[in-house]
């Protein structure tokens, strides 16, 4: 891959498919995919690789390294065209319980 390669946020039918394989993510303590729970911050696509930015409700969520490896393996079956898939964790911004989507807030009695 050329060092240079400028990355993009992904679009269209390739940030459906990427965020279609993260609902089936479910975040096991709270029980709402990780998509409605606002845990995806971006999709960025280049050449040779697929990153995901996003958090957790925590730092300290014990589950981190379980989700994000459920995140990756959804993630390339979804697409399978031999990419690598980056799973990076951010902690800026912090996520908060304004980020979930509506359904994630209703599921949770936060409306």
């Amino acid at each position: 891959m050329n060092e240079n390669a400028k990355e993009n946020s992904a679009t269209g039918d390739e940030t459906d498919r990427v965020r279609a394989a993260l609902r089936q993510i479910i975040d096991p303590e709270v029980g709402v995919n990780i998509v409605d729970l606002g845990l995806v911050y971006d999709i960025v696509a280049a050449p040779e690789r697929l990153r995901v930015d996003m958090t957790m409700t925590s730092p300290a969520c014990p589950l981190g390294e379980m989700i994000c490896e459920e995140a990756r393996n959804a993630i390339a079956a979804a697409v399978d065209d031999g990419r690598e898939i980056d799973i990076q964790l951010v902690w800026n911004p912090p996520w908060q319980p304004e980020m979930m989507s509506a359904d994630a807030k209703q599921a949770l009695g936060w409306n």
